[in-house]
């Protein structure tokens, strides 16, 4: 009774007299009447609630548990005996990095001021994370340069520090490249090409470039190595990938809505196209049955593919000889007009955009030269983009918006592209995007100048370059889906590689053609003619 009587008078917060009356029937006795306050039916309400979604994803993991561990052990069964020498090479990097941190962390521990927010994020942070992917090596490091050229995939500052994983990366002893060569081939190297060269013209984070002439043609090629042992790197380490992946969005359904193994789906499928040289072959004949289609051979090229001497780890292309669109003074010595050959470069681009069943993604000054006939030069396929037609559609009024500085209706072709689910407030949208894009004029474009006195003729030659800061480039980009993100925007990785470009021929206008207004100049069709679509279809 001391327990009873000690209840006895409170109001228990559940129950509360003289509000809504609820009838009760129990094992057929008499109904009685129960009044219950409002706020206790909601509490109810959601503990009920909260059971019923706790009971659903139960079973819904149950579900999928099956499906789960039957990819974990495939995948794995695909990696076999690598994955485990990855792991341990893993382990080794995770070892060499935490190293730095706790030395870095331990110089910076006993200061007023705390722990930087880099150290603070440990392993994770952006700077020490680049360092990891680069101590992992070439998968991580395409993986790097994936995150660097998706802004609206990743946080910004993972998208700048990433930027640095784009270095030159080491050569590769050439007896290295000399025994995939005779692999590859099938046969001795000088029963192909009459002499490679030895000291490689670039070299990548997976593979590397050499100059070489076929024998008894006595033509000019280059040849495209895979780097050694790339090839079971990428897989074991993808497959790594892929499973966490599949085993977060297990453990944290909310992932699965932020598509996180989509988007590791699309890096896999993005990084094992790029060192499939078949698949690059295919891009670059796409490209030349474009200008063949178009009548545009005459003004511009991509290399001739040599499948004969090819394979999915050497890829034997013609060489093309010519300069960079950045450098001025060889570029006035070959053409009349820089300007006119810009132009060209321009419309040739913007015409594969919809006749050519992909475009190059990666029109950077190393991929895009002034030949020495004068025709536009398109080199290495290896990134290529796929737009479908929803995205091109708002693309061309964005980029006519661009043009004449509509920001309302460039606000809404940004909506239109991306993805969202709540209504965006068009005139706010348009007013930030203002203020973006009228900086574009202020962003710095470093022009050097050198100058040298011929010994013959005593003359002065003098030369110009223009300098790209892709840090800045990107930063630019980071603002338009920065202020996109905040009105809930997503857009397609599309969106992110058509404006990368956009932004590399921003950069050669300037130094070529500094009055042309790129998306104004009725001499550059942006928008192809309607019978040029798809040609493949």
């Amino acid at each position: 009774m001391a327990a009873v009587s000690a209840f006895r008078g409170v109001r228990l917060p559940i129950f509360q007299q003289s509000q809504l009356p609820v009838s009760v029937s129990i094992s057929g006795r008499p109904t009685r009447k129960l009044k219950y306050r409002p706020n206790g039916l909601t509490l109810y309400a959601r503990y009920s609630q909260s059971q019923d979604l706790f009971t659903f994803r139960l079973q819904d993991s149950i579900e999928k548990l099956p499906k789960l561990m039957e990819d974990i052990v495939q995948t794995s069964i695909n990696t076999g005996p690598r994955g485990a020498l990855r792991l341990a090479q893993g382990i080794q990097a995770v070892i060499g990095v935490g190293s730095e941190w706790l030395a870095d962390a331990s110089k910076t521990a006993n200061s007023s001021t705390g722990l930087p927010t880099d150290l603070q994020l440990g392993l994770v942070s952006p700077l020490y994370l680049r360092k990891l992917f680069e101590r992992l090596g070439a998968t991580y490091i395409k993986l790097g340069q994936f995150i660097a050229s998706a802004p609206t995939l990743f946080p910004p500052e993972y998208v700048q520090e990433f930027q640095y994983c784009f270095d030159r990366a080491p050569a590769v002893p050439f007896q290295e490249i000399q025994a995939i060569l005779r692999e590859e081939l099938g046969r001795p190297i000088d029963t192909v090409f009459e002499y490679v060269d030895p000291t490689p013209i670039a070299s990548a984070s997976v593979a590397q470039v050499h100059g070489a002439r076929i024998r008894g043609t006595q033509e000019d090629v280059v040849i495209k190595v895979l780097k050694p042992g790339i090839e079971d790197i990428l897989v074991a380490d993808l497959n790594f990938v892929y499973i966490v992946a599949r085993i977060l969005e297990f453990l944290s359904p909310d992932l699965s809505r932020a598509s996180l193994v989509a988007i590791v789906g699309d890096i896999r499928e993005s990084m094992l196209e790029e060192v499939d040289f078949i698949k690059e072959a295919a891009n670059v004949e796409a490209f030349r049955t474009y200008l063949e289609a178009m009548g545009l051979t005459r003004q511009a090229t991509a290399p001739k593919v040599f499948k004969q001497y090819s394979s999915k780890r050497v890829l034997t292309m013609e060489r093309l000889y010519g300069v960079p669109l950045t450098d001025l003074n060889s570029i006035n010595s070959l053409v009349p007009s820089p300007e006119a050959s810009l132009i060209t470069a321009l419309n040739v681009w913007f015409g594969s955009l919809l006749a050519c069943e992909s475009f190059h993604a990666d029109v950077h000054a190393g991929n895009l030269w002034l030949l020495r006939d004068g025709r536009i030069g398109f080199l290495d396929f290896g990134i290529v983009g796929r737009i479908s037609p929803k995205t091109w559609n708002a693309m061309e009024v964005f980029l006519g918006s661009l043009a004449t500085e509509e920001y309302e209706s460039m606000a809404s072709s940004l909506i239109d592209m991306g993805a969202t689910n709540k209504d965006v407030d068009v005139q706010a949208f348009a007013r930030d995007l203002e203020k973006i894009f009228s900086s574009i004029q202020d962003l710095d474009t470093e022009i050097i100048v050198a100058t040298a006195r011929e010994t013959n003729t005593n003359a002065t030659a003098v030369s110009a370059n223009v300098v790209v800061d892709e840090r800045q480039m990107n930063a630019l980009f980071l603002d338009v889906v920065r202020v996109s993100e905040s009105y809930g925007l997503r857009f397609p990785r599309e969106f992110a590689l058509l404006m990368k470009q956009l932004l590399y021929f921003d950069r050669y206008t300037r130094l070529l053609a500094p009055n042309l207004n790129m998306l104004r100049d009725r001499r550059i069709s942006i928008v192809s003619n309607q019978r040029s679509r798809n040609i493949y279809q």
